[in-house]
């Protein structure tokens, strides 16, 4: 039971989370950046915060949870972590504890609220009334003093978050933490001119080189690698722009790769497989005049935004395991770009980058992450239709009808 002082402050402090964005908003527009590091305190932080996500009333809310439920437990499941990397692993556990399991010791309310404000979106506007009614059944007698919450309710209301209705039927919202990670291919497809695009999937080692040969006797050029099972998958264009390409399989996660650089040759596309080993495609043509590379055990953001000041832009990443491996041009026709990382497929902040005129340039992932570099091209395409699509095995049969709409894999 939460005794009236208790429950009191918990309304108050709804309502203030409300005045405090109503501010917020009053003097400065709400945008989707990413920051380079995590705000607040590590153990209630939202997973937006970890991720480096502008803060929104959502974050708020889900910190309010976690505070909750430490008071109810007295314990979380993501403390003890130590050392550089215990944002990271904080964050990697808040993912994997799904709401049951987190509030399996409180009663039934927590989890609806945990449920409901893990769910919202950036922007969303929340219920407040509806989220203070969770708890209603919880609330005891009240007390023969009150604390008076009358002015915040006030605020509250002036900014439209607390008239509403409670019986409104809402459509059921799909849940994004579920405990338990799911394997998928994520492609994605630009608009092109007609042109000839080849696939290859489940190739082994040994049967690459008859594929990329073939392909270049018929004026292909490879686009694009991806490794699934420790098998590779091919991209294979005709309008590539490239001249002369060369291809390294290597068991080492990218291995010698400034011997083709004094050859004028530049990374044009890179994978690596779960058992270490790396495919880098290397091609003369590209537009690049400098590249630089490396290969890390977290995701190298600082790096990253280091290099983006000296003039380089991201080009090619891959994963070999849980290490990473970036590539970085000079002169690659982009004028700005960003980073999306997340746990899951970031379909919120794809969506926003692209309303903004972002479009995906590369992407990679571990079992644990996901990565997708969005760029804002100098030229802007004549067509900027742009698509991805979710499958659970390499989509040959989506391919061939994209391919019919003219959007081509990128």
């Amino acid at each position: 039971m939460l005794g009236n002082i208790t429950w009191q402050y918990f309304s108050l402090l709804l309502n203030m989370i409300a005045l405090s964005y109503h501010v917020l908003r009053k003097w400065s527009s709400l945008t989707y950046p990413l920051v380079s590091f995590c705000r607040g305190t590590i153990r209630y932080a939202s997973v937006h915060a970890h991720l480096g996500c502008t803060g929104s009333r959502r974050d708020d809310l889900e910190s309010l949870s976690y505070t909750l439920i430490f008071l109810i437990r007295g314990r979380l499941p993501w403390q003890g972590y130590q050392g550089d990397t215990k944002s990271f692993l904080v964050c990697k556990k808040k993912m994997a504890t799904s709401p049951e399991m987190l509030c399996c010791y409180c009663p039934a309310p927590f989890k609806q609220f945990l449920e409901i404000v893990t769910n919202m979106k950036f922007d969303e506007e929340p219920n407040y009334a509806k989220l203070i009614s969770l708890f209603d059944g919880l609330i005891e007698a009240p007390a023969s003093r009150q604390i008076r919450i009358d002015g915040a309710l006030k605020v509250g209301q002036k900014c439209g978050r607390l008239v509403a209705d409670l019986e409104e039927v809402e459509q059921p919202k799909k849940k994004v933490r579920l405990g338990s990670p799911a394997a998928q291919w994520i492609s994605v497809y630009n608009a092109r001119w007609p042109m000839k695009q080849r696939y290859h999937y489940n190739v082994a080692d040994s049967r690459l080189s008859q594929h990329i040969e073939k392909g270049n006797d018929d004026g292909l050029y490879i686009s694009s690698v991806a490794s699934s099972a420790n098998l590779w998958a091919l991209i294979m264009d005709a309008r590539t722009g490239f001249c002369s390409q060369v291809y390294e399989l290597s068991p080492v996660f990218l291995h010698k790769i400034m011997e083709q650089w004094e050859k004028s040759y530049y990374i044009t596309a890179i994978a690596g497989s779960s058992n270490g080993s790396s495919l880098v495609v290397m091609s003369k043509g590209t537009p690049y005049t400098q590249q630089s590379y490396k290969v890390s055990e977290s995701f190298p953001y600082k790096w990253i935004n280091k290099k983006w000041k000296e003039g380089f832009h991201v080009t090619s990443m891959a994963t070999a395991g849980n290490r990473w491996g970036v590539v970085m041009s000079r002169n690659s026709g982009f004028s700005t770009q960003v980073v999306e990382l997340d746990f899951l497929y970031p379909s919120e902040g794809i969506h926003r980058r692209w309303e903004s005129g972002y479009r995906i340039t590369s992407t990679a992932a571990t079992n644990n992450q996901a990565a997708f570099i969005l760029s804002m091209p100098k030229r802007k395409p004549m067509d900027e239709t742009q698509e991805t699509l979710r499958t659970s095995a390499f989509p040959s049969s989506h391919v061939k009808e994209k391919w019919a709409k003219n959007l081509y894999i990128a």
